[in-house]
């Protein structure tokens, strides 16, 4: 028994080294200039770090310096009381690409490209901000009537520089990558428009992106319920893995792309889809591959003889779910039915599983996770399709669609 409760033990240790997102819930540092004690929050407790850091009994810090001028002074303080207040003239950032931005307040016009990024708005009640869009969210009209009205900039990236200008935008928010951060600068500079990166897609930094998000709306507050909602099933998810023994973690493919028997994609060592696995307490087939998304053949994957096959469905083949079982059974069927395929445990268990991407991404990824829970450990005590009602109908003010978004369920 003892060796057993120290294995559960080291166990939850290695899955608290691995979480995609904070162990305790808030627990990350708010990086606005002016969160001088680097919690998740601006309030009296900065104050009295600055006054400390000016009295010489509190160490200094880059994100003290609330006016981002150099120096820590009564000005520091004055600055984090009119951010407290909600009427300071200008914010400084640093955006999840670490770039350091300064942005003229109040924000009332923004372009937002990304999907996962207005959803955001959504959640803080803000899509009136929105100035301007991408293609590929009017093509989401069923996520976003909102916006259907909203010009469009480009595809789903900033491609139209002359009709973003156009628009006015106090803001602009873009992607890292795509285009490159540093070219959406250089054509926005000249007009003066602040270009930062909140992209929403990685599991350990949507909270604080979220909290960032709403300072620079001037909506603090709108995400409390929704950080307090999605810490709560994230606890419950780390209490129940954590009890697991080693003899309780299913071996799993995660399959993300399909081009014949001999080319399959999946997720390696370093990759978001392992990581998040691993906090489901699934064993990733793949995961001592060194390149993040590797492509394996048929006859590896029967050499390892999964428990579980998990495959994704992405938002090119779906739109936000499916609305009958005809197409993720026709899925499932064509990977039954792969040559040899029918000796691997999660085929001859009926372990083999479809889920919508659409869930692991994004300020709804903890719908997904419970899911992936769910799916190799179907004791696991909570449902997740309730918890997507209550994020869809409580949080995005929507009515919770009949679509199937994981195939078959638990």
């Amino acid at each position: 028994m003892r060796i057993k409760a120290l294995t559960r033990c080291l166990s939850a240790i290695m899955i608290l080294c691995l979480l995609p997102f904070p162990a305790n819930g808030l627990d990350f540092t708010l990086k606005i200039y002016g969160n001088a004690n680097q919690d998740d929050t601006i309030d009296q407790q900065d104050i009295d770090c600055i006054e400390g850091i000016i009295n010489g009994t509190v160490e200094n810090n880059e994100l003290a310096d609330s006016n981002y001028d150099g120096k820590i002074d009564q000005m520091d303080i004055t600055q984090i009381k009119s951010i407290m207040n909600g009427d300071e003239s200008n914010l400084v950032i640093k955006d999840t690409a670490n770039r350091t931005v300064s942005i003229k307040m109040p924000v009332e016009r923004v372009i937002v490209p990304s999907g996962l990024t207005a959803e955001a708005f959504k959640v803080l009640k803000a899509t009136d901000r929105i100035a301007g869009v991408s293609n590929a969210i009017h093509e989401k009209a069923y996520f976003f009537p909102e916006l259907s009205d909203r010009p469009s900039v480009g595809d789903w990236k900033i491609e139209d520089y002359e009709a973003a200008i156009s628009l006015d935008p106090d803001l602009v928010i873009s992607y890292e990558k795509w285009p490159p951060i540093s070219e959406a600068e250089k054509k926005l500079a000249h007009m003066e428009i602040p270009v930062i990166v909140l992209e929403f897609t990685d599991p350990a930094l949507v909270t604080e992106e979220l909290v960032k998000l709403s300072y620079i709306l001037s909506t603090n507050g709108e995400e409390d319920r929704y950080l307090q909602w999605r810490s709560g099933y994230e606890k419950q998810i780390l209490d129940f893995v954590a009890n697991l023994g080693p003899d309780e973690i299913p071996r799993v493919f995660l399959e993300t792309s399909f081009k014949g028997l001999n080319d399959l994609g999946t997720y390696g060592e370093g990759a978001k889809g392992s990581k998040v696995l691993e906090l489901a307490g699934g064993s990733n087939i793949a995961g001592n591959f060194t390149e993040a998304y590797p492509h394996v053949d048929s006859e590896w994957i029967l050499t390892e003889d999964p428990d579980v096959v998990i495959k994704y469905a992405y938002s090119s083949e779906i739109e936000w779910g499916w609305n009958s079982t005809e197409t993720p059974e026709a899925s499932i069927e064509e990977i039954y039915n792969r040559d040899a395929w029918e000796s691997i445990n999660a085929v001859k268990n009926k372990r083999v599983y479809l889920v919508s991407n659409e869930l692991m991404t994004g300020l709804d990824s903890v719908v997904g996770y419970l899911y992936w829970v769910k799916l190799l450990h179907p004791e696991f005590p909570v449902n997740p399709s309730e918890a997507y009602e209550e994020y869809v109908t409580e949080f995005l003010g929507m009515e919770y669609p009949d679509l199937i978004f994981v195939y078959p369920e638990q």
